[in-house]
Parts: structure tokens; C-alpha cells; sequence
């Protein structure tokens, strides 16, 4: 029986980018601005040990919105993937969608689109885990947003939420109406990882 952990990339695995000159948050496109969150490692370390096999699953719109390209995405995907091997973590498999559905200025004709893998929609969380052979009801998504809680329930798994105190409009009592409610949360993917070892 293989149980697995799906984790978001961005505010879940590594931080977000803060340019403070133009007062812009983005995602990380480059490979110098992957930076690993605190507790992150130690977090998937815990769920390793517990036996969870280790899965990314991403949205990834910014090529369709001609903030930057495929191949960022992918330059920066291995650098992370590098980064997490240094430390001795393997992500078993990857899933990537750079869709979205209106685009934008430059961005990708091919890109842009509605699909079935763009959370909060299942489609990269059930290629996962149809490649790995997983349990849903005893396998995770673990994301920093509503929409990877959704695409976690309608994947048919059970979901964490990876959300800092401070982040008030993220707290699991405070969600979108209607969105489903986080099984576990904690202010890091240590915290996370240790609740769902609590669940057993």
C-alpha cells in the first residue's frame, strides 16, 4: 500500500519573492531565488519516515501570462529538485500546470486555456497518484491555499494547510464559503507533517 504526500511548491516548500524596490510579491522563476522555507526539509523528513512517498504538484500560470517562460519554470523546478536531493529528500514525481484560462500581455497562445489540471481542479493530483500507485483515503495534498485544499477533496484525499499566524486571510477558520476545511495546519510543513503523524 503506498501512501502518498502531494505538496504545493510555492509558500508551502519554498518562499515566495519580494521585490521590495517595486513593492511586488512573485513566485520564484529563477534558480538564485529558490529559497527553502523554515522547517520544510525537517517536515518532509518526518513524512518520509512515516513512509509517505514525497510528490510536487504546481500551478504554474506565469509563461501564459508572459511573466516568464516554460523554461524558467523548468530551470527553477531542477534547481529545487537539486536543492531538496542536497538535503537528502527524493520527490518521487512532479507535476507542473501552466495553464490559465485568460492570460495575459505576451503571455503563451498554447498556454492559455481551461483545464482539468489547474487546481483547484484533481488533474495533476490524480496523474500522481495513478503513476505511484497510491491509496487516496490514506494519501495528502498539502498546500498554503484554499484551492489545494480543493483539488485535495476532489482528488479524494485528505488535506493540510501550511499557513503562517500572521496570515490571517489563510487561517482555516476564515476560509473561502463553502471551501472545505484543512484536516491539519500548522505554521510550517514541520508542523504539518507532525500533525498528520498525530492522525496516524
Amino acid at each position: 500500500m503506498t501512501r502518498i504526500a502531494i505538496l504545493d511548491r510555492d509558500a508551502t516548500i519554498i518562499d515566495v519573492v519580494r521585490h521590495e524596490d517595486v513593492g511586488v510579491v512573485t513566485v520564484a522563476f529563477h534558480p538564485s531565488q529558490v529559497r527553502i522555507l523554515p522547517g520544510a526539509v525537517e517536515g518532509m523528513r518526518v513524512l518520509r519516515s512515516a513512509g509517505y512517498v514525497l510528490a510536487i504538484a504546481t500551478n504554474q500560470p506565469g509563461p501564459a501570462k508572459g511573466q516568464f517562460s516554460a523554461e524558467a519554470v523548468a530551470r527553477t523546478n531542477a534547481a529545487l529538485m537539486n536543492q531538496l536531493a542536497s538535503h537528502g529528500i527524493d520527490i518521487a514525481a512532479l507535476e507542473v500546470c501552466l495553464h490559465h484560462p485568460e492570460g495575459g500581455p505576451g503571455g503563451d497562445p498554447s498556454l492559455v486555456r481551461t483545464c482539468d489540471c489547474r487546481k483547484p481542479r484533481a488533474g495533476m493530483l490524480n496523474l500522481l497518484i495513478d503513476r505511484l500507485k497510491a491509496v487516496r483515503d490514506q494519501s495528502w495534498m498539502i498546500g498554503d491555499s484554499v484551492t489545494d485544499l480543493q483539488a485535495g477533496v476532489a482528488a479524494g484525499l485528505k488535506t493540510a494547510l501550511v499557513f503562517a499566524s500572521n496570515r490571517c486571510e489563510l487561517c482555516p477558520m476564515r476560509a473561502v464559503p463553502g471551501s472545505p476545511a484543512p484536516e491539519v495546519h500548522g505554521a510550517t510543513l514541520l508542523e504539518v507533517a507532525t500533525g498528520i503523524l498525530r492522525r496516524g
